[in-house]
C-alpha cells in the first residue's frame, strides 16, 4: 500500500486528459476527450486511468477485456474503450513513456573524488559522479552526465547532453556528439585487432593511431565495444542504436539510423549504409559494404558486398526468400540422402541383372 501511495505521489502533476494526449501524439480522440490519464501501460497490465496501445489486430479480443481507460490505435476499433487514433501507436507510446517516466538525472556538480587532468574544459550544468577520471585536454559540453567510474582518456571531446553510465571508458582522441548515451561497460577507442607475422611466425602489433567518432543521438548498449581505427576514423553516424554486447571493429563506418542488435559482430573496414538492421548475432566479414536499408536476419553472415534495399539470411547471407527455402529443406536432408542411396542401390541391382543376361 505504501509503495502504491508513493508511486501516486510521484506521478502527481503528470496526468493528462485524452484530448491533450491526442495533441501530443498527433492523433484524434474517439470517445470522451476529458478522461484523465495517469500512466501508459501494456495491454496485460493496464487498468483504470491508464492508456495502452494496440499494434496487432489479433490482440483486439484482449483489448476488449482490458481495464484500460483508453488505447492508442492506428484505425478506429469497434470497442467501448476510448481511443486515440494515430498513424504510429508505438511511436505515440514512446513519446508518452517519455512524459510519464522521464529518465532520472542526478543534480549537476563535481564529486570530491573526481580526478581532472590538465586543461579540462567543462560546460554548464555538468555532473561528474564519484570516481570519475578525466585525462588531459578534454572538452565536455553542457548538461553532460558522467556516472560513477567513468574514465575519459586524453584529448577527448564530448558534446552537450551526453550521458555516460557507470564504468564507461573512452580511450584517447575519442569524439562524441550531442545527446549520445553510452551504457555501463561500453569501451570506445580500444586498439583495433591488427597484427603482422614476422620472420619467426610471431605476431607483431600494428599500432592503431586513428580514433573513433560517434555522432549525435547515438545510443550504445552495455558492454559493447567500438575499436579505434588503425589510421583514420571508426565512424558511428547520427541516430544509430547499438544493443548490448556488440563489437564494431577498426575502420568501420556505420550509417545513419542503423540498428545493431545484441551480439552482432562487424569486422574491420566494413561500411554500412543508412537504416541498416543487423539482427541478433548477425555478422559482417571484413571489408564488406552493405547498402542502404539492408537487413540481415538473426545469425546470418554477410561475406560479400550487398546492394541497397534487401533482406537476407543464412551463412553466407542470401535473399531471405531463398534462405527460407533452404531452411525448409535442411530437416529433410537425412531422409533425402537415405532415399537417394536406396535409389542408387536399386539402379546398381538393375545394372547387374542387365550385365548377367
Amino acid at each position: 500500500m505504501g509503495r502504491e501511495s508513493d508511486y501516486r505521489m510521484l506521478m502527481k502533476g503528470k496526468t493528462m486528459n485524452l484530448g491533450d494526449i491526442a495533441v501530443k501524439v498527433g492523433g484524434k480522440v474517439k470517445g470522451n476527450a476529458s478522461i484523465e490519464i495517469t500512466d501508459v501501460r501494456s495491454l496485460d497490465n493496464a487498468g483504470k486511468g491508464h492508456i495502452t496501445f494496440l499494434t496487432e489486430k489479433k490482440l483486439v479480443d484482449k483489448l476488449k477485456v482490458s481495464k484500460a481507460s483508453a488505447v492508442l490505435v492506428d484505425s478506429e476499433q469497434k470497442i467501448d474503450t476510448a481511443q486515440v487514433v494515430t498513424p504510429n501507436p508505438m511511436l505515440a507510446f514512446a513519446r508518452l513513456m517519455a512524459h510519464f517516466h522521464p529518465e532520472p538525472r542526478p543534480k549537476p556538480g563535481i564529486d570530491p573524488t573526481v580526478v581532472l587532468g590538465e586543461n579540462v574544459t567543462l560546460g554548464k550544468r555538468v555532473t561528474l559522479s564519484p570516481l570519475v577520471c578525466i585525462g588531459n585536454n578534454v572538452r565536455i559540453g553542457d548538461d553532460t552526465v558522467f556516472h560513477p567510474g567513468v574514465v575519459i582518456g586524453d584529448d577527448c571531446t564530448i558534446g552537450d547532453n551526453a550521458v555516460l553510465h557507470s564504468n564507461v571508458t573512452l580511450y584517447r582522441d575519442t569524439i562524441l556528439g550531442n545527446h549520445v548515451t553510452l551504457h555501463s561497460g561500453v569501451v570506445v577507442g580500444a586498439d583495433g585487432f591488427g597484427y603482422a607475422l614476422d620472420e619467426k611466425g610471431q605476431h607483431v602489433k600494428i599500432n592503431q593511431v586513428g580514433n573513433v567518432i560517434i555522432e549525435d543521438y547515438v545510443e550504445v548498449g552495455a558492454n559493447s565495444c567500438i575499436d579505434r581505427a588503425a589510421m583514420g576514423t571508426t565512424l558511428i553516424k547520427e541516430g544509430t542504436k547499438i544493443d548490448n554486447l556488440v563489437q564494431v571493429a577498426h575502420n568501420c563506418t556505420i550509417g545513419e539510423h542503423s540498428i545493431l542488435v545484441a551480439q552482432v559482430g562487424v569486422a574491420g573496414s566494413c561500411t554500412l549504409g543508412r537504416h541498416v538492421v543487423l539482427a541478433g548475432q548477425a555478422g559482417v566479414s571484413d571489408h564488406v559494404t552493405l547498402g542502404d536499408q539492408v537487413t540481415l536476419a538473426a545469425r546470418s553472415v554477410a561475406t560479400r558486398d550487398i546492394e541497397s534495399n534487401g533482406t537476407l539470411g543464412g551463412f553466407p547471407a542470401v535473399s531471405i526468400n531463398t534462405w527460407k527455402k533452404y531452411v525448409t529443406i535442411f530437416p529433410k536432408l537425412p531422409d533425402l540422402v537415405r532415399r537417394i542411396r536406396e535409389l542408387e542401390n536399386r539402379l546398381s541391382d538393375i545394372d547387374k541383372k542387365k550385365d548377367g543376361e
